[in-house]
C-alpha cells in the first residue's frame, strides 16, 4: 500500500506511540490530522517535523460524546475527508479491581472500547467515499491474555479486538479494511514507574514507540489484517488461546510479584 497523500487521522496522537506514527506517516508522504485533548501538545507534536504543511490538529475529548462529533465531522472534510482512521488513544490504572476508582473504570471503558467503536461508527460514511480506506485499532497483547493488575484495561482491549474482528467481517464486501494490532510493554509515558519496575523485575520486554510505529506502518502496508507485536508475547498469546489453564498457573507465580508493585496494595497478611 503507497500511503503518499492518504489522509490519516490519529487519536492520542501526543502521546508516545502517536508521535511516533505521526512521524512515521509523515515520514511515508502520508497527510497526518492529529487529535488529542491538548492543543499545544498537539501542535508541537506537528512543529518538530519538516512535512508540517501536511498536518492539522484538532483538539477533542474523545470520551465526550459532543466532541468526537465534532472531530468527526472535521475529519470527514478535511482535505476531501480521511481515508485512514487510527484509534490510538487508550489509558490504564495499573491496579487490583478491588482498588480501581469507579471513575478510573468509567475513563478506561469510554476512551479505550466505546470512543473508538463510535470513532469507526461516525466515519464509516466518509471512509466509504474513499478507494481503499483503512481503520486501525491499537490494541495490546493484553487483549489476548487477562493479567493481573490490569483487569478493567484487559476488558476494554479484548473487547476492542473482538469488535475490530466482528467489523472486518461486517465490511468484507466492501473498500474498508479493518486491522487491530496488538503492542507489547512500550518505553511511553503511558506506563508509571511502578509498571516499568514490574516489568523490569518480570523480565519483560519493553519497545521503544519508534519501533512500534515502524511496525503498525508496515503491517498497514502489508495488509496485515491482525499481529501481535513482540517474541515471545505472539507465543503466549497462541498458548492461551488452545491451553488457558496452562498460562493460568503460569501467571498464578508472578502474583505475589505483581501485587508487591501495586501501590498501597496490602502486604501477605494485612488486608484493606
Amino acid at each position: 500500500m503507497n500511503l503518499i497523500g492518504k489522509r490519516v487521522l490519529i487519536t492520542g496522537a501526543s502521546g508516545g506511540i502517536g508521535r511516533a506514527l505521526v512521524a512515521a506517516l509523515l515520514g511515508e508522504g502520508a497527510h497526518v490530522l492529529l487529535s488529542g485533548r491538548d492543543h499545544a501538545a498537539l501542535a508541537a507534536v506537528v512543529a518538530h517535523h519538516a512535512e508540517r504543511e501536511h498536518a492539522a490538529v484538532f483538539a477533542a475529548d474523545i470520551t465526550n460524546a459532543l466532541d468526537r462529533a465534532r472531530l468527526c465531522d472535521f475529519a470527514s472534510r478535511w482535505r476531501g475527508g480521511v481515508d485512514i482512521l487510527i484509534n490510538n488513544a487508550a489509558v490504564n490504572d495499573f491496579t487490583l479491581l478491588k482498588m480501581q476508582s469507579a471513575e478510573s473504570m468509567d475513563m478506561a471503558v469510554a476512551t479505550n472500547l466505546v470512543a473508538p467503536i463510535d470513532m469507526c461508527r461516525r466515519l464509516s460514511p466518509c471512509l466509504e467515499r474513499s478507494e481503499g480506506a483503512h481503520i486501525i485499532n491499537v490494541g495490546s497483547v493484553y487483549g489476548s491474555i487477562g493479567f493481573a493488575g490490569n483487569s478493567v484495561y484487559c476488558a476494554t482491549k479484548f473487547g476492542l479486538r473482538g469488535f475490530s474482528e466482528a467489523l472486518r467481517r461486517e465490511l468484507a464486501d466492501t473498500d474498508i479494511q479493518v486491522h487491530y494490532f496488538a503492542p507489547r510493554a512500550t518505553r511511553t509515558a503511558f506506563n508509571s514507574d511502578l509498571v516499568n519496575d514490574l516489568n523490569m523485575t518480570l523480565g519483560n520486554a519493553s519497545d521503544e514507540p519508534v519501533e512500534v510505529a515502524r511496525f503498525i506502518v508496515q503491517a498497514l502496508q502489508a495488509g496485515r489484517a491482525e499481529s501481535v507485536i513482540g517474541w515471545p508475547e505472539k507465543f503466549f498469546v497462541r498458548l492461551n488461546a488452545l491451553l488457558p489453564r496452562l498460562v493460568d498457573m503460569a501467571l498464578a507465580q508472578k502474583l505475589s510479584t505483581i501485587r508487591h508493585f501495586v501501590k498501597g496494595c496490602p502486604k501477605p497478611g494485612e488486608s484493606l
